[in-house]
């Protein structure tokens, strides 16, 4: 008796844990104004992935063992839209991490977080930010040397990027990036809003020039009823 061969199960790696996107408001815009500005950035360059609040799975097999920093990016990999990341089919960990920070997630950030972005992913920056200032320190940065994370020292009251090759720095009291190069910041791409205020409006005139059609259809029944009315009548006549 020839015995039955078990085809090994799937494993599904959820897309989401479950847990909303930002705590807040101003934690939801800082974490999207840094995806569009680096994505900006780093429009030109073919093998740099930005992302964030993305399940990131860092061991085959074990669904359990996964993070969803809240701004990521990634050196060496294509650009391609991806459902989640897992570390071992893309051959890459992240070279830069922010979290945004919070009362609640602070300890987390500080403590698991930080020591599984340097010992297990060998993240080579990593970034925290308490957009209201209610954990102190507010802002720091870390750098990953010999194994271990090192405090990144402000230069000009900002934290360089070597990973970037920007500073992070408030401006207007909110955390945001710098280009020394230019002496300028980098400001959230207006073109994303522009599109989307183009996709409403292009919408919008399709739906007058579709209103505009029906009426002119019914104008047009409208008389054409007529006309048949007035036959019928002469017919009848």
């Amino acid at each position: 008796m020839q015995k039955q061969i078990k085809a090994a199960p799937t494993i599904i790696y959820p897309e989401s844990d479950g847990k909303p996107m930002a705590e807040t408001d101003r934690h939801r815009k800082l974490m999207m104004d840094f995806i569009f500005m680096l994505e900006n950035h780093f429009e030109d360059v073919n093998d740099v992935y930005v992302s964030g609040n993305l399940l990131m799975y860092y061991e085959e097999g074990n669904i359990h063992k996964s993070v969803s920093p809240d701004v990521f990016v990634v050196f060496g990999v294509s650009k391609k839209d991806r459902r989640t990341y897992r570390t071992w089919e893309e051959g890459r960990t992240p070279d830069f991490v922010l979290e945004v920070a919070s009362p609640s997630t602070y300890n987390k950030d500080i403590t698991d977080k930080k020591s599984l972005y340097a010992s297990i992913l060998g993240v080579r920056e990593y970034y925290i930010y308490d957009p209201y200032g209610e954990v102190q320190p507010h802002f720091q940065g870390y750098r990953l040397v010999e194994g271990r994370y090192e405090t990144i020292a402000p230069v000009d009251s900002r934290l360089p990027s070597i990973v970037l090759g920007l500073e992070l720095g408030e401006r207007d009291g909110i955390l945001s990036l710098y280009n020394a190069s230019r002496s300028a910041w980098v400001s959230p791409p207006k073109a994303r809003v522009s599109d989307a205020e183009a996709r409403v409006s292009d919408a919008e005139a399709r739906a007058a020039q579709e209103a505009q059609a029906r009426q002119h259809a019914e104008t047009e029944l409208a008389k054409a009823l007529a006309v048949i009315e007035q036959l019928k009548e002469k017919t009848q006549d």
